[in-house]
């Protein structure tokens, strides 16, 4: 299996342009460490961000995107594979099957949705792949501040808090995920309770 990491993120840019910087660093920090990046299939906002500086630093970009979105103005057709699949829940199941792990980057109700969803899967066991959330401009210190008040009100396990690594810094925090994999091992990734 080929090395790839899934971002997941928004489409839109945010009002300040350090998000749009941040996802380019981690686009072109993923292809410069040698692994793909599977996204949404967006070409616009900060998805458009991570998949053009990662196809300008040499990396393997795959877009999977839900066949009511093809055609749009928002596809990315100059990417390096674009993969139609049905609905936004066979999306996400195809995006899991393509990576060993995950990014998070800021984004919306969207965006959110993917984070819980692989946070859920690794909670219950149906996978191991490290997750990772990029903390840019303190975005996400609010959210995880909510998972620690989880585990202190007995609702969360402080190990499955434990599953999401968090850092500020794209370089740190691609650190933290790919530590995650060299721990795990490569050929020990479970996909088949992914739909595959």
């Amino acid at each position: 299996m080929k090395k790839r990491i899934t971002v997941f993120c928004g489409s839109s840019m945010g009002n300040d342009p350090e998000y749009l910087h941040q996802a380019a660093a981690v686009g072109s920090q993923l292809a410069q460490r040698g692994f793909g990046v599977v996204y949404g299939g967006a070409k616009h906002g900060m998805m458009g961000a991570v998949a053009d500086a990662a196809l300008a630093a040499g990396g393997e970009v795959i877009g999977v995107i839900p066949q009511q979105f093809v055609g749009g103005k928002a596809t990315h057709y100059g990417i390096s594979k674009l993969e139609v699949v049905a609905d936004m829940q066979a999306r996400k199941t195809r995006m899991a099957q393509l990576s060993q792990g995950f990014v998070v980057l800021p984004g919306g109700a969207v965006t959110l949705e993917d984070l819980f969803e692989v946070w859920t899967w690794a909670h219950l066991g149906m996978h191991a792949k490290p997750i990772g959330l990029l903390d840019a401009n303190g975005y996400y210190r609010l959210l995880m501040q909510f998972a620690d008040h989880m585990v202190a009100e007995g609702f969360l396990h402080q190990r499955s808090r434990d599953r999401v690594h968090v850092d500020a810094d794209p370089g740190a925090l691609l650190d933290k995920v790919l530590m995650g994999l060299e721990s795990f091992g490569w050929d020990e990734m479970p996909v088949a309770s992914l739909g595959g």
